[in-house]
């Protein structure tokens, strides 16, 4: 062992002990909360989230995610397969989402919880039965990056390189559990999303097909957006709220519709800002830079203002 590690304090150390004590102190409070609010009931695990989000994508996309070489006489095998394999996996993590906001009336005597186990059976259900539907979808935004990126090659480069295809597939999986009113478990999907591409969009949101995030780092989209067919952003877009209603104690009024409406065929370039409950009409293109807290027509042109191009030379305009 190194003299640097024998340096080091260990388990009998008393400022070693001090540090696990104040730890344990400042984690008390939170713990309490917990086993007050749920029980024994575990979290959801952001790892075993993560991994149910690759059998996802891979049951979507088998070709792709699953197996690069699967073969079309055996792929049913390999869906059906997969597929009855992340079920019971997904079905343990939203019953331990639901497990956040259940009050645990007639637990069992082992301390399970048959309303956790019975809803979460029902909403793993109705999620599969979705995804023929997610995937339908989900073959619009591949179309619509292709068809916008002159840089794209094969639609099969969409699908595997371009973040805002990631951003939007985790997307819509998180949607549906989010519209099924599953806790946390949607929001770690779309924060997975977030790290791995810097686009954060709300499972709240709702987005219309033939989406694309064209380059997509520092694009926002709020809880309660509303976005049409075939709609393109590009890079650092926000559709955001312009302020927060808050109740009479000044706690913040939660679910209260506060973000931008988007019509069909929008454009809204690099920088652009949308704040509020406002509309943009079908057809609108937003420029770069610009920030909005009004409503735009159909198919009308916001811009900055042009630039002014001034030269002064021998002192002129002074």
């Amino acid at each position: 062992m190194s003299q640097a590690a024998d340096a080091l304090p260990d388990a009998q150390d008393p400022t070693f002990a001090a540090v696990v004590e104040g730890l344990c102190e400042a984690n008390e409070e939170l713990l309490r909360g917990r086993r007050k609010q749920r029980g024994r009931h575990a979290l959801p695990s952001r790892t075993a989230v993560a991994s149910l989000v690759d059998d996802l994508r891979a049951v979507l996309f088998p070709g792709h995610f699953g197996m690069t070489d699967l073969a079309p006489a055996n792929i049913r095998y390999y869906v059906g397969a997969r597929l009855d394999e992340l079920q019971v996996a997904l079905s343990e993590q939203v019953r331990r989402g639901l497990a956040i906001a259940c009050a645990h009336r007639g637990l069992t005597a082992a301390g399970e919880c048959p309303s956790c186990d019975g809803q979460a059976a029902d909403i793993v259900r109705a999620v599969i039965a979705r995804l023929p539907d997610i995937r339908r979808t989900l073959e619009t935004d591949l179309k619509a990056a292709y068809a916008s990126d002159p840089a794209a090659r094969f639609l099969d480069e969409t699908l595997y390189c371009y973040p805002g295809i990631l951003a939007i597939t985790q997307h819509r999986i998180a949607h549906e559990l989010h519209q099924l009113a599953v806790p946390l478990i949607p929001r770690m999907i779309a924060e997975l999303a977030h790290a791995a591409t810097g686009i954060d969009i709300h499972p709240g949101a709702e987005i219309g097909p033939y989406f694309f995030i064209d380059h997509g780092t520092g694009v926002v989209v709020g809880e309660t957006c509303r976005i049409g067919a075939r709609v393109r952003l590009y890079q650092g877009v926000t559709l955001g709220a312009r302020g927060f209603t808050r109740g009479p104690d000044g706690s913040l009024t939660k679910g209260i519709p506060r973000h931008p409406l988007i019509g069909d065929d929008v454009v809204i370039y690099a920088g652009a800002t949308v704040l509020g409950r406002v509309t943009i009409g079908d057809g609108a293109v937003i420029g770069g830079n610009v920030w909005l807290t009004r409503d735009v027509p159909p198919n009308a042109r916001v811009t900055q203002a042009r630039p002014q191009d001034d030269s002064f030379e021998d002192g002129a305009g002074i």
